[in-house]
């Protein structure tokens, strides 16, 4: 059998061409320098240069032409519209307890209208008030009268007498020359027969063993049976098992 090639085409749907829509043209801005539209006519653009950096000036920080002004604010103050927002739900529901009625007291609150008692209250004191420097009454003392310092009291002469000088007086030596008690004696062995010299040593003790030796009643003679007779002795052997074999070393044929 042979097989007949089909060379028919499938008719194209116009459903099935997924083509930008109308919404995705637009026409080229005509605002601006930048991809401006070549068909409109566009005004000359200037630029300002950019400010050098320049130690010698002081810069200025002052917004330009341009600063963002926000519309709540208004030439007589801040707009007083109220403004309300949605919160998101929280994620823990004991974050916020709402306070039971036995919490609020409105006897506290002052009536409307009514005009308050004036409260008083005492502050601390300020770190700023300078120091009182005034002395206390204790502090001031009437001068003594006892001596040549007194300011507005008469006072007899006074006289001191000033220690002995070292230069000038009667015991001062000029010569430098030594007294007698800065020479020595000399010893008289020196001129004369040197007598014989004893001297005492230390206590010295005679060479021996320093080994330390038993008391009389450190030896225990009724417990010595070398040369006596002695009673036998017996003990218990070691419990043999009776599944070993006997060691047999003489075998006669």
């Amino acid at each position: 059998m042979a097989e007949v090639a089909e060379d028919t085409k499938a008719p194209l749907i116009a459903a099935r061409e997924r083509g930008p829509g109308p919404g995705r043209y637009g026409l080229p801005s005509t605002c601006g320098f930048t991809s401006h539209d070549f068909t409109k006519w566009k005004a000359p653009a200037y630029s300002f240069g950019a400010r050098l950096e320049n130690s010698m000036f002081k810069k200025d920080c002052s917004p330009g032409p341009g600063y963002f002004i926000q519309p709540t604010i208004t030439k007589v103050g801040k707009d007083g519209t109220p403004v309300y927002s949605i919160l998101g739900r929280q994620k823990d529901p004991n974050t916020f307890k709402t306070p039971a009625p036995g919490t609020y007291s409105p006897e506290k609150v002052h009536p409307q209208g009514e005009r308050h008692a004036p409260a008083y209250s005492m502050a601390a004191r300020t770190r700023y008030r300078k120091r009182d420097a005034t002395p206390s009454p204790n502090s001031y003392s009437l001068p003594s009268l006892i001596g040549p310092k007194v300011p507005n009291k008469y006072s007899s002469s006074s006289y001191s007498m000033t220690a002995r000088a070292k230069t000038g007086g009667f015991s001062e030596d000029l010569a430098k020359t030594p007294g007698p008690g800065r020479y020595n004696t000399t010893r008289p062995d020196t001129y004369k027969l040197k007598a014989p010299g004893y001297s005492m040593l230390s206590r010295s003790y005679m060479p021996g063993d320093s080994t330390k030796k038993p008391g009389p009643g450190a030896h225990s003679p009724e417990k010595v049976y070398v040369n006596k007779q002695k009673a036998p002795a017996c003990s218990l052997g070691i419990r043999h098992s009776e599944f070993i074999t006997p060691l047999i070393i003489d075998v006669s044929d």
